[in-house]
C-alpha cells in the first residue's frame, strides 16, 4: 500500500499563504492522478485539487480556483499545494490521496468531489486553520 506523508499545515490569518507537501512512497501501476482532499468538522471529505501523473491535466474545485495551485515533482514522488489568499472557510484537515486510478480520476475531473475512502490511500492529514 502506498504510504503518504503530508506536511506544511498551520495557522494563518485570512489572506495569508501556506504550502502543503505530500511525499509518496511509490507510484503503483495504474495510477492516473493524485491530489488533495479536505475535511472540515462535521462535513464530508471533499476534493480540492488534482493533477495527472503526466502533469498536463489539472482540476480545481471551484472554491479554490485562482487561489490554490497544485504541482508535483514526479521523480521525487512529491506533491504540493500552494494556498494563497486563504479564507476562514478553508479551515480543514487536508489529506493527500493516491494512487487514483483512471475511473476515480474521471469522476473527480467531472466535478464529483466525493469518493469512497477505499478508492485511495490517504496520509495522516495536516491541519490548516485560517482566522478572520
Amino acid at each position: 500500500q502506498v504510504q503518504l506523508v503530508e506536511s506544511g499545515g498551520g495557522s494563518v490569518q485570512a489572506g495569508g499563504s501556506l504550502r502543503l507537501s505530500c511525499a509518496a512512497s511509490e507510484f503503483t501501476v495504474g495510477t492516473y492522478c493524485w491530489g488533495w482532499f479536505r475535511q472540515a468538522p462535521g462535513k464530508e471529505r471533499e476534493g480540492v485539487a488534482f493533477i495527472n501523473i503526466g502533469g498536463y491535466s489539472i482540476k480545481y474545485n471551484d472554491p479554490v480556483k485562482g487561489r490554490f495551485t497544485i504541482s508535483q515533482v514526479n521523480d521525487k514522488k512529491l506533491l504540493y499545494l500552494q494556498m494563497n489568499n486563504l479564507k476562514p472557510e478553508d479551515t480543514a484537515m487536508y489529506y493527500c490521496a493516491a494512487p487514483l486510478d483512471f475511473q476515480t480520476c474521471r469522476l473527480l475531473y467531472s466535478g464529483t468531489w466525493y469518493i469512497s475512502p477505499d478508492r485511495a490511500s490517504w496520509g495522516q492529514g495536516t491541519q490548516v486553520t485560517v482566522s478572520s
